[in-house]
């Protein structure tokens, strides 16, 4: 009966049980991982991207060589324009563009009506001044003539004058003729010394004037035919020649073309040597000056090449150079042929690399991905970039050696903080 009575006695229950314990031991565990991701989580901005679609790139320590990628064209180290020097329209055309010419070579013929009918007017008068001369000199020839018989008449009246005058001096001084009579001989003998001295003046006066128009007349003929040499020398220009021996590289007429003088008409190109033409981003302008050193790859060889010229005028942004090969240019080379060049612009330094990529236009290199060592993300690191070359950036600061950096677009990653792969 005293069992019964024990085993029949209600047990008091236990407040820290096990389901207890678990219940608020597993709530608080909860509480605090909430606040821990409250207090401590990354709140950073993420992007899940994939990793075989991006491209990573390691930063290294080497040699920054200071260079641009540029494409140029060969030319011929010489080009002559052919432009005409009287116009004209084309009556003949001996030859066609790529034809390979010699010095002198006839390659035009023009016909100038005008400048044939200035030639024949001044030939013409050249003649009739050369006839007038002539006459010149004829009556030159015959006013002299005239003037000796003159004198000659002249000379004899007066030594008969001379002799009547000087006897009736005597006679008069002898009482033998009248004085009327005397001194009508000495007035006649005097008038003929008189009227023989002003023949003399007067022929004098006609024979210089006479020769002065003879040196004009020889002036204006020689000047004639001066100006009838140079205009011949014009008709011998309505034939177009090669000047120099190389190809008629083109030749812009045709028979029947009216062209102007001064006109071009085409070009001739020397093929005794070559150069090559680059068009360089106006960026480059106050870098670039003749003496910069290029190099290009021809057949499996480097050819070194410098620049000569700078043209200083800028079209589409862009400006164009003159590089000269600094030895004999490379067998097979073509006019027209393009090739990249590479241009030095500076001596070579050792500075931190990165590879150029698509990151630039979206960052303008303010910025890049940087992976972290675990390889599973990426952080969004500021960074400061310097020299750009085709092949690297130079780094200033933000990167080490031997980090690893997403250098393609960032185009479709927005503005996100961190990338996990």
């Amino acid at each position: 009966m005293a069992a019964i009575t024990i085993m029949d006695r209600q047990l008091k229950k236990k407040f820290w049980n096990k389901q207890r314990i678990f219940l608020i031991g597993g709530g608080s565990a909860v509480v605090l991982l909430i606040l821990w991701s409250f207090i401590f989580a990354d709140k950073r901005s993420k992007l899940n991207v994939e990793k075989d679609k991006i491209t990573i790139s390691k930063v290294s320590k080497g040699t920054y060589d200071e260079y641009i990628v540029v494409t140029a064209v060969v030319h011929p180290l010489k080009t002559i324009r052919l432009d005409a020097i009287e116009g004209g329209y084309v009556a003949y055309k001996f030859l066609e563009g790529g034809s390979m010419v010699k010095r002198g070579d006839s390659i035009l013929r023009l016909e100038n009506q005008r400048l044939m009918m200035d030639f024949v007017n001044r030939e013409t008068e050249m003649y009739r001044l050369i006839n007038e001369l002539q006459n010149t000199r004829l009556r030159l020839r015959q006013d002299r003539f005239a003037l000796e018989k003159t004198l000659s008449d002249l000379d004899y009246q007066v030594d008969q004058a001379k002799d009547i005058y000087e006897r009736n001096n005597k006679l008069f001084k002898d009482k033998v003729v009248a004085e009327q009579e005397y001194l009508k001989t000495k007035r006649d003998y005097e008038k003929l010394v008189r009227q023989r001295e002003i023949e003399v003046k007067s022929q004098d006066y006609q024979i210089d004037n006479s020769k002065t128009q003879i040196i004009q007349l020889e002036g204006t003929i020689a000047r004639t035919q001066r100006n009838l040499q140079l205009m011949k020398e014009n008709l011998s220009n309505l034939v177009v020649r090669a000047p120099v021996d190389g190809q008629l590289s083109s030749i812009n007429v045709e028979v029947g073309t009216s062209i102007q003088a001064g006109q071009n008409i085409g070009q001739i190109d020397d093929l005794d040597g070559f150069k090559m033409r680059a068009e360089i981003d106006e960026h480059y302008i106050s870098r670039v000056f003749a003496g910069l050193k290029a190099e290009f790859e021809f057949n499996g060889k480097k050819n070194e090449m410098t620049i000569t010229k700078v043209y200083p005028e800028v079209k589409n942004s862009r400006f164009e150079v003159d590089m000269n090969f600094s030895t004999n240019a490379p067998e097979g080379i073509r006019r027209g042929q393009s090739s990249p060049i590479r241009l030095e612009l500076g001596k070579s330094s050792e500075a931190i690399l990165l590879p150029v990529g698509g990151f630039f236009s979206d960052t303008g290199g303010n910025w890049v991905y940087v992976v972290e060592k675990s390889g599973t993300r990426a952080v969004k690191r500021n960074i400061t970039l310097g020299r750009k070359n085709p092949v690297y950036f130079e780094v200033l600061e933000g990167l080490q050696p031997g980090e690893q950096v997403i250098t393609s677009s960032y185009e479709n990653f927005g503005n996100k903080e961190v990338l996990e792969f």
